[in-house]
């Protein structure tokens, strides 16, 4: 896990990752969408290649390169506890909902007497 947070740090590698996932690209593709050079691209390749975040074939002369997403399930995991909704995220939905309600039942109470309420409840 470490490896592959360690390759995903890096702006340049992770705009790499993005343009495989639509399918594979030889190394010349991928570095005619940077503006650094072509031995820094095949050196963020390589550290991409390292992680097993993707794979190189050799076709002819060509290397293309495919993403391998599963390197990304155990990352995926750990970060999914930063996610899920904690017991205070609920308790505070629970009472977002009683707030709701109240302040449509005071609506309706208002509505059905004729009288008009203030923002504390108070009979104007």
């Amino acid at each position: 896990m470490d490896e592959v947070a360690g390759a995903i740090a890096d702006q340049v590698r992770r705009q790499i990752l993005v343009m495989l996932k639509d399918g594979r690209l030889s190394a010349g593709e991928i570095a005619e969408r940077f503006s650094i050079s072509r031995p820094a691209v095949s050196r963020h390749l390589r550290v991409l290649r390292e992680s097993g975040l993707v794979r190189a074939e050799l076709v002819g002369r060509q290397r293309l390169y495919t993403l391998d997403a599963e390197r990304f399930t155990e990352l995926a995991g750990w970060l999914a506890q930063f996610l899920e909704p904690s017991g205070w995220e609920h308790r505070f939905d629970a009472l977002e909902t009683e707030v709701y309600r109240t302040r449509r039942e005071r609506r309706t109470n208002s509505a059905k007497t004729g009288s008009e309420t203030d923002s504390k409840g108070e009979t104007a």
